[in-house]
């Protein structure tokens, strides 16, 4: 067995004989210890400490063998991604053929001039946060912000023209800085790529033909901005069962019905370690997702106020969160979540 954090942690097959959910979820009973729903109680219960929980799934080796949700929400109730976005995002460039293209200068044309040092900034330090660009990552209100001005303010209209505007502070590749514009400017390029730049249509058939539709994510909503771009920062809204097919896909190696979506080696680029201290909750960061650093060989697709999709190979699972955490819960939550993967070990 390799290292939690090592990308070639095995990735586990299709159980034979287990259809994949591209329509409908297989169903199956959980294999766990007993004391697996005291920490579903715990985590639908205990919101003083762990704010509130709207839904909670476990997929087990391509069943779901669990599915709860709180009061007021169905399966039918779409969900905020917030950040796991940007999950979906890497995935996208996957899909776009751009896995060939990491070391490159990302070619961003408001970094066109040859003395731009910007310039050399490549996609992988984009998806890896290592761009090197001035960013606040900051969600308390009332203080300086970038992100909640990309969002919400000035930056809206485009939000990618809006970070890419930023200035250079540290050397690309050096610095590890948590920003969600950079997943704009990638997401900008993705659009180039795609041909459907201020296209928003466009950009909309492209995430249903490659990615949504092939899975059977057909609740999937992606919010645009005013340009056309996808805020593949921050916007996704979709069911749980579909957030699990997303990530599914991913414990997958990128294989889904059997034939290969991703590039290979994609998912193992998104798990690989980014380099540069992180020093967020003792995670590490790989490519637009959280490495987990437990014994299992978990990662995740996180979002602002607890959202998760948890792939852990280890144990052939997937873990689907969604609900309203705040910062001061935020580490609890992640114990709880810890604790009911733990149940399933044998």
């Amino acid at each position: 067995m390799t290292s939690a954090q090592d990308p070639t942690f095995d990735l586990p097959d299709q159980p034979r004989g287990v259809p994949w959910p591209t329509r409908e979820w297989p169903e199956g009973e959980p294999r766990a210890s007993g004391d697996a729903m005291a920490r579903v109680e715990e985590l639908f219960g205990d919101t003083g400490r762990l704010g509130r929980t709207d839904a909670l799934l476990v997929v087990q080796e391509g069943r779901l063998v669990l599915e709860r949700y709180g009061e007021g929400v169905t399966g039918h109730t779409t969900q905020p991604s917030w950040s796991m976005a940007k999950s979906l995002l890497h995935a996208m460039v996957g899909l776009a053929g751009m896995d060939g293209e990491l070391d490159r200068p990302i070619g961003d044309p408001r970094w066109a001039g040859s003395r731009d040092p910007r310039a050399a900034i490549t996609l992988d330090h984009l998806l890896r946060m290592v761009s090197g660009l001035e960013w606040v990552e900051e969600y308390v209100p009332g203080q300086t912000s970038d992100v909640i001005d990309m969002l919400f303010g000035p930056g809206a209209g485009d939000v990618s023209a809006f970070a890419a505007s930023k200035p250079l502070v540290d050397q690309p590749g050096e610095v590890w800085a948590y920003s969600s514009g950079t997943s704009n400017i990638v997401a900008s390029a993705l659009a180039r790529r795609l041909g459907v730049d201020g296209d928003r249509d466009g950009y909309l058939r492209e995430l249903h033909r490659r990615l949504f539709d092939p899975l059977g994510m057909s609740s999937a909503i992606p919010k645009f901005d005013d340009h056309g771009t996808w805020i593949g920062s921050s916007y996704c809204f979709a069911t749980p069962r579909d957030f699990a097919r997303f990530g599914l896909l991913y414990l997958r190696d990128g294989v889904w019905e059997d034939r290969r979506l991703l590039p290979e080696g994609w998912v193992d680029h998104a798990r690989r370690p980014t380099g540069p201290s992180v020093g967020v909750d003792d995670l590490d960061y790989g490519a637009h997702f959280w490495l987990n650093g437990d014994r299992f060989g978990s990662f995740s697709a996180r979002g602002f106020m607890g959202q998760s999709i948890r792939m852990v190979p280890a144990l052939d699972l997937v873990v689907v969160r969604s609900g309203a955490t705040d910062e001061t819960q935020k580490e609890s939550l992640t114990a709880a979540l810890d604790a009911l993967v733990s149940e399933f070990a044998p």
